[in-house]
C-alpha cells in the first residue's frame, strides 16, 4: 500500500525490535556498586557524610547505590577518594571479584 496523493510507499518502518537492556542490571555492574557500598559501611560513614565530602547531593550516592543512575569511572574514584581509600587498589579489588 501506499500513499497515492504523495507518491511515497509505505514500508515496514515500525518493525518491533528487541528490548534494549541496561547495564545497570548486570551482574557484574551490581558488584561494581555492592563494593563502592561496602567501602563505605566498612568506613563508618553514611550517605549524607560521603555526599558532603564528594560535594554532592545525599541524593546522587543513594541513587548510585540503588542503580537508579550509572556510577562512571571518575565518579568511583570520587566515592573512593572520598572514603580514603586508593581508587587504582580498590579497581584492582573489585575486578579480580568479577574475574
Amino acid at each position: 500500500m501506499g500513499y497515492p496523493e504523495t507518491g511515497f510507499i509505505r514500508i515496514a518502518a515500525f518493525r518491533k525490535r528487541p528490548p534494549m537492556t541496561s547495564t545497570l542490571h548486570d551482574p557484574g555492574y551490581r558488584a561494581f556498586v555492592a563494593h563502592l557500598v561496602d567501602l563505605r559501611r566498612a568506613a563508618g560513614v553514611t550517605q549524607a557524610d560521603l555526599a558532603m565530602r564528594m560535594g554532592k547531593p545525599q541524593s546522587f550516592v543513594s541513587k548510585s547505590e540503588r542503580f537508579e543512575r550509572r556510577v562512571d569511572p571518575e565518579e568511583f574514584r570520587q566515592f573512593v577518594v572520598a572514603l580514603g581509600r586508593d581508587p587504582v587498589r580498590e579497581f584492582e579489588v573489585v575486578s579480580r571479584k568479577l574475574a
